[in-house]
């Protein structure tokens, strides 16, 4: 049962990635002056305070080391010490996906948009919105849970009532 639930995870997961190259394709393939590329880089560096790629990185690390230490608990270490060499292999790497975000920007903003997001992110008001944006995004988060959990049991009864009206008792 865990294996097919694994494989319907990476089936989506599989999925999930094709539909969103499927969508940045047509953004891949567009010409980008190197002006407008450069902006939208910068604007990305300015932004990453998350540290998306590092992020990422990690989760992928913890992950691969779950899946072969749950079957092999005995090599831990020795996987520990492959992940770590893995990750340094990797760590040149962000350049080529932070440039891959730019492209995306660069592709829907004009030269002129672009410079004023700049200079936007580059104000103290921007450099605070930026600093403040992953804490922003996880209270968000928390707003929208308690949101979904209150709303949730409220419209289900409505729906309930209204198939009720309609002589459907659930």
């Amino acid at each position: 049962m865990t294996g097919l639930i694994l494989r319907g995870k990476a089936l989506l997961a599989v999925a999930l990635s094709a539909s969103v190259l499927a969508f940045a394709a047509p953004a891949m393939a567009q010409e980008v002056p190197p002006e407008q590329l450069a902006l939208a880089r910068k604007y990305v560096d300015l932004t990453d305070r998350a540290a998306v790629f590092e992020t990422t990185m990690v989760e992928i690390a913890i992950g691969s080391m779950r899946q072969i230490v749950q079957q092999n608990p005995e090599i831990s270490e020795q996987t520990n010490t492959a992940i770590g060499k893995v990750l340094e292999e990797f760590r040149g790497r962000k350049s080529e996906l932070l440039d891959q975000f730019a492209r995306v920007y660069a592709v829907r903003f004009t030269i002129p948009e672009l410079q004023e997001i700049v200079a936007f992110y580059e104000s103290p008001t921007g450099q605070k919105l930026s600093m403040a944006n992953s804490e922003v995004n996880i209270d968000l988060q928390r707003v929208m849970q308690v949101f979904t959990n209150n709303v949730r049991p409220e419209f289900f009864a409505k729906v309930r009532a209204e198939l009720r009206s309609q002589g459907i008792e659930l």
